[in-house]
């Protein structure tokens, strides 16, 4: 049975305003470039430049008339946009005396894995059917360098495709004429074939090179498990030929295909930092990168554009007010992101402030075991913002240094205690870990439960659990496969 009830609620929701400064927190330095440009594209009220202000008026210049709107108009007012505020102070300027040193990576269009292929394909006398397959076949190399899918697959996608029906043994015999191609290695199935294609390939070989391919054809699972005396067993092998062949096999490329990648990558990714921390003098200084945030400021067009609307009240038609409803909309929007930037400028200012002052031995050493235990409650707390908000300016952020530039997450860590109850950053017990494992006997390497011991003597009170997590963090392999011969 349906029935109507009241009932009352208090509910908090965001400003659109909030909203706004939430999604340009978010931002890095890139991408905030990147949303002015399209606010000043959209919003015509929004402009770029320093605001030049209209010169006082001399005693001899007569009075402009209608110079100030009504002062009892109704919620469209002018006042909010004519104050000294339409110049906005979160531009930061640099130190003119700092000379900049910017490096400047030139974009080149090189060509991708697959035109380089195709270019190939097309040196080599091949009839049309074959063509239409080689020319599927590369479309369906990844970016490693591999096929990944299985020759039924390949001829089903012919069929509907082509129209052209094709059988298994002709597709492998296109497939092992672009293995023929540049670079060694492509077009490869697996990761055995891969390695088996290029030692096959190579011009340079060595006396070691025949173990290298038996060791890949016959033993290939224990190879990557490292179980080299099975190795030995099976191939009637000694220990230095054995040595020999697997660091051949090792100076091979597992993903033939990544240098095109790696070039690109190179190239269209770089780091823009969005803090610069130097330090002279055992003092440290924190610059904002604003190089690429214009200055903005409301359009005095569409303010006296507005000033006139409001002074001809009395004779406004129904699209005359409709007309001063959209400047009103638009002023608004302008002023709303005007303060949005200026308050993300300042939120990011004091966030890197408090980080400064929690981490000041790290910036002023570069030393990663001088890294105190920081959480984001940590950096609330300094800078006086909720852990959200701190949150939100931390992520994707970066800050150049005198050591190099880091992600602002590098600085968060948590702690742990040693046997003197004091609390140190986990980066220090990864780094003395890290240390460990370098400077391991390699036909022995150092367990999980021996490095918890050696952490423990050295007043790190740790688990062998805790210490599997931080190897993996570290991407440092468990013992049986650190293991050398």
């Amino acid at each position: 049975m349906l029935k109507q009830q009241l009932q009352q609620k208090l509910q908090q929701k965001l400003s659109p305003q909030q909203i706004q400064l939430i999604r340009l927190l978010e931002l890095p330095a890139v991408e905030l470039e990147e949303r002015i440009k399209h606010e000043l594209e959209e919003n015509p009220a929004l402009e770029e430049g320093v605001d030049i202000q209209d010169p006082e008026p001399q005693p001899d210049d007569p009075p402009t008339p209608d110079a100030a709107p009504d002062e009892t108009a109704d919620d469209l007012s002018l006042g909010d946009y004519l104050t000294e505020d339409d110049i906005p102070d979160y531009k930061i300027r640099q130190m003119t005396e700092r000379t900049e040193k910017k490096e400047n990576i030139p974009y080149s269009e090189s060509q991708s894995l697959g035109e380089y292929l195709l270019q190939q394909l097309g040196l080599r006398d091949l009839p049309d059917e074959k063509m239409k397959i080689a020319e599927y076949i590369i479309g369906n190399i990844d970016d490693d360098g591999y096929l990944r899918r299985d020759l039924p697959a390949i001829a089903d996608d012919l069929i509907f495709q082509t129209a052209q029906t094709t059988s298994a043994d002709e597709i492998e015999a296109v497939i092992h004429t672009i293995q023929d191609f540049d670079p060694p290695g492509i077009c490869a199935r697996n990761l055995r074939e891969c390695l088996l294609l290029q030692l096959e390939k190579r011009t340079n070989t060595t006396p070691h090179t025949p173990l290298a391919i038996r060791i890949l054809t016959d033993c290939f699972e224990e190879f990557t498990r490292k179980h080299y005396d099975k190795i030995m067993r099976t191939l009637d092998a000694g220990e230095h030929e054995l040595k020999q062949a697997i660091q051949e096999i090792i100076a091979l490329n597992p993903k033939p295909g990544s240098l095109w990648g790696e070039a690109m990558e190179t190239t269209m990714s770089q780091i823009t930092p969005d803090f610069v921390v130097e330090a002279h003098g055992g003092e440290l200084f924190l610059t904002t990168n604003n190089r690429g945030i214009p200055d903005l400021h409301i359009s005095r067009g569409y303010m006296e554009m507005f000033q006139s609307y409001i002074a001809n009240k009395a004779n406004q038609t129904p699209d005359m007010r409709d007309a001063v409803q959209f400047v009103k909309q638009k002023l608004d929007a302008a002023q709303w992101f005007i303060d949005a930037v200026r308050q993300r400028q300042e939120t990011m200012q004091r966030t890197m402030e408090a980080i400064i002052m929690l981490q000041k031995d790290f910036f002023l050493t570069g030393d990663e075991s001088s890294l105190h235990p920081m959480i984001l409650k940590d950096v609330s707390e300094h800078a006086g913002y909720d852990i959200s908000t701190i949150s939100r300016v931390s992520n994707s952020k970066y800050v150049q240094t005198n050591f190099g530039i880091y992600p602002l997450k590098y600085f968060f860590s948590e702690s742990i205690a040693t046997g003197s109850g004091k609390e140190v950053s986990t980066r220090e017990v990864k780094k003395i870990m890290k240390g460990y494992v370098d400077a391991e006997d390699k036909h022995k390497p150092l367990s999980d439960e021996e490095l918890a011991a050696i952490l423990n003597q050295k007043g790190y009170l740790i688990a062998r659990r805790t210490v599997a997590k931080y190897r993996e963090q570290m991407d440092i392999p468990v013992a049986r496969l650190r293991k050398e011969i």
